[in-house]
């Protein structure tokens, strides 16, 4: 891979940690898009090699899929599992 990629990565986890902002590693991008859901028609393309997960969740994207999402990395981070990989299968 990039390495400059994988240290930006790297200082995007670490920040997120110090700060409490949950992360979480995720294979399967297409399976990922689909289960956030699809953008509202003419909305910029997204990228969801990193996404930042609010809550409560902004008006700007409404999701029960979000919502898993985080209410996922809170359990983990509840576990010390900082930073919880999940691998989703194509369907």
């Amino acid at each position: 891979g990039d390495i400059a990629l994988q240290i930006h990565f790297t200082l995007i986890q670490a920040f997120c940690c110090d700060n409490d902002i949950h992360i979480l590693r995720v294979s399967g991008m297409q399976r990922l898009a689909a289960i956030l859901g699809e953008p509202e028609p003419g909305a910029e393309p997204r990228d969801l090699h990193c996404l930042l997960v609010t809550n409560p969740h902004t008006d700007a994207w409404k999701s029960q899929g979000l919502a898993e999402v985080a209410s996922y990395c809170a359990e983990s981070r509840d576990r010390n599992q900082w930073v919880p990989y999940v691998c989703l299968q194509e369907r």
